[in-house]
């Protein structure tokens, strides 16, 4: 577990990283600069967890305090002894396994990297698309904007960003960045 007490607060769809993911565009998200990773759809498509909806169920329902119904959404939430918290999800699968994770919410570090190994992390490599942004971040990147804070600073917009860049090649499927 990560030793620190970072809050994380997001809104993010979690998906297995494929090989090919590589970096794209710079962007500026709540005030820090970020590398964003360019992933064609049908390399998402092809990319699924290593574990049945069921296994990351049982997973899930280990956790303490932690409510799953049998679609796969779930509610997690602090001990009462605890600093409040709370994260809200829905799994989602396909031929068996489980193809990605929205989760929302906030949470402390140490319980975010459980939340992860219920779906195999770290043996599993991992991307992190922000839902209200519409790019994906490795991990470090996704932690670090995880722990920083979602208020405006100035009236500063939160993001600026070209979200979708097109490949050289105009044969080639966009690249979701």
């Amino acid at each position: 577990m990560r030793g620190d007490s970072a809050l994380y607060t997001f809104e993010a769809r979690i998906q297995t990283r494929p090989s090919a993911a590589g970096d794209c565009e710079a962007i500026a998200l709540r005030g820090c600069g970020y590398r964003t990773l360019g992933i064609r759809p049908a390399m998402l498509a092809a990319s699924v967890f290593p574990l049945t909806f069921e296994q990351a169920e049982a997973a899930l329902a280990a956790l303490p305090r932690m409510f799953i119904e049998p679609d796969g959404s779930f509610v997690w939430v602090a001990d009462g002894g605890e600093r409040s918290w709370q994260l809200d999800g829905q799994m989602y699968d396909r031929d068996g396994h489980v193809l990605y994770v929205e989760v929302k919410g906030n949470c402390p570090a140490d319980a975010f990297d459980r939340l992860l190994r219920a779906f195999g992390w770290p043996d599993v490599p991992l991307v992190f698309q922000l839902i209200r942004e519409a790019v994906y971040l490795d991990e470090a990147g996704f932690r670090r904007y995880a722990a920083t804070s979602a208020v405006e600073s100035e009236g500063q917009p939160l993001f600026i960003s070209d979200t979708v860049s097109v490949a050289p090649n105009a044969q080639e499927e966009p690249l979701i960045g």
